[in-house]
């Protein structure tokens, strides 16, 4: 595919068919300013209605399968969704604007995930029985596990498809019809795979609807849904938190981060390591909820740790996601282009050791893209907003601690709790600390969204989120412990 394909449209998919709309939201290139990259369809209020009839219609046949059944379906949907991947990631990137291997990656691990949760079909319908406890408890309890009904799934732009496999195959596995919402701003290669996969399952178990966010609304309030999944924001993780109050739907939220990188006395600088972290502060310009974001070293170890970041930011190549030798893209948006920017002209104001790298791109097609130089900031004032928001962008603070007791406290010293990591030689110590970091998942001498084990329970705590994804715990997290209990003469 090359820069100057054809835009695509996307149509929404309800009940088994796509669905044209008068109405669609055009799809704009974060490189190239006024270029589109495609259209999607912009679902009504009546289209919105059908896709939640239409999967509340289907709903009782597909809950009604065992695990294994569905996971059998399940398997079929997903064969030969990786003969698109090319496509897929090159759509991906553009209307992303990430690099196209990184897109391809993203691609490749819906395929992953969903696998992954075919693997607890055996475990899907599992029980247990509470037997009667002599003189205290005359009853024998059995307990189950059921789907909730219809499920609406958020995703959000950065790595909306991988993202989507770590919620939508436990969803339905668990029994549960299943409503996506790609996002706004970049939902065509989401849409794409989505409806590829949607057309091999029963009608109404799976819809793709893509449209404006005021008009989004009742995939959230109406009763009809029985659970909502975002990842995004903690903004709008809130919003999904109100929403859903008002018929009491319980949500699951992945939401930002401001996780620390925690560099202990005895880590290990080699460039294995320092490759590792340089991925887990830049993977995506720095646009992952689970990024480093604040890095925590050893005083005695900060200029090393400093010098081996800046010999890899001296290799950045700043460009459009698709051109061979592209290393690091723009931002998604203008907003967060202006945001990050305000971020490091601030640290600047302040006084702090800002370093830029990189060269913006020369191509008279790029000018006005959302390119942001990457940068590290040293020693900045922990009260800088580059240090305590999400930066959300390629620049990271770099922060000097004298003991154990110190990055404890100052990693934990955060509204977020996402995914922390410490780095050292010391088995020991690892397992100490990471102990007494606060989120939901914690790396060693590792760090990122591509070194997850994505067989664990991956979520937040504190503002980064509610609940968990992935694993036997993903898939029972889109179901409802159900008790029957009989006394027992």
């Amino acid at each position: 595919m090359s820069n100057d394909q054809t835009p695509i449209s996307i149509p929404l998919f309800i009940g088994g068919e796509p669905r044209t709309t008068t109405e669609t939201l055009t799809i704009a290139d974060p490189g190239k300013p006024g270029r589109t990259v495609g259209e999607a369809a912009a679902a009504s209020a009546q289209d919105v209605e059908d896709a939640i009839a239409a999967a509340d219609a289907a709903f009782p046949a597909w809950s009604a399968l065992t695990g294994p059944e569905r996971a059998a379906r399940m398997a079929e949907a997903i064969q030969g969704i990786g003969d698109d991947r090319d496509a897929d990631a090159a759509i991906l990137s553009q209307e992303n604007g990430k690099i196209v291997h990184e897109a391809w990656v993203d691609a490749l691990v819906f395929e992953l995930r969903w696998n992954l949760a075919l693997a607890h079909a055996e475990e899907v319908d599992g029980s247990e029985t509470l037997e009667p406890v002599a003189g205290a408890i005359p009853n024998r309890t059995l307990i189950t596990y059921r789907p909730m009904g219809v499920v609406t799934i958020i995703v959000p732009f950065n790595w909306p498809i991988a993202i989507l496999g770590a919620a939508l195959p436990h969803a339905l596995l668990a029994g549960n019809t299943v409503i996506v919402k790609p996002p706004l701003t970049a939902p065509l290669a989401t849409a794409r795979v989505v409806q590829r996969v949607a057309a091999k399952l029963p009608p109404g178990v799976l819809q793709v609807v893509t449209g404006r966010d005021a008009d989004m609304s009742p995939l959230i309030e109406d009763e009809r849904i029985a659970k909502v999944s975002f990842t995004g924001s903690v903004g709008g993780g809130k919003r999904m938190m109100e929403m859903a109050s008002r018929t009491v739907t319980p949500v699951t939220l992945e939401l930002g981060g401001n996780d620390a990188a925690v560099f202990l006395e005895d880590a290990i600088l080699d460039d294995e390591h320092l490759d590792r972290l340089f991925a887990a502060v830049y993977d995506t310009t720095g646009q992952i909820c689970m990024n480093a974001k604040r890095v925590l070293v050893h005083r005695s170890r900060l200029d090393e740790l400093v010098a081996g970041l800046e010999a890899r930011l001296r290799g950045v190549r700043l460009g459009y996601g698709l051109d061979e030798g592209t290393t690091m893209g723009p931002l998604h948006a203008p907003s967060q282009k202006s945001f990050v920017e305000g971020l490091i002209q601030e640290a600047k104001d302040a006084g702090a050791d800002v370093r830029e790298f990189g060269e913006l791109p020369a191509d008279p097609e790029l000018a006005g893209g959302n390119f942001v130089r990457p940068a590290v900031v040293v020693g900045a004032d922990p009260a800088l907003r580059v240090v305590t928001e999400e930066q959300f962008g390629p620049v990271i603070p770099v922060l000097a601690f004298d003991d154990e007791e110190e990055a404890v406290r100052l990693a934990n010293d955060t509204w977020a709790g996402l995914g922390n990591s410490v780095w050292t030689a010391d088995a020991d110590a690892a397992a100490r600390v990471g102990a007494r970091l606060r989120s939901g998942y914690v790396w060693v001498n590792d760090h990122g969204a591509t070194r997850l084990d994505l067989r664990a329970p991956f979520g937040g705590v504190k503002q980064s989120g509610i609940g968990r994804e992935q694993g036997l715990h993903g898939v029972r997290d889109f179901q409802e412990p159900h008790a029957i209990s009989t006394l027992v003469p």
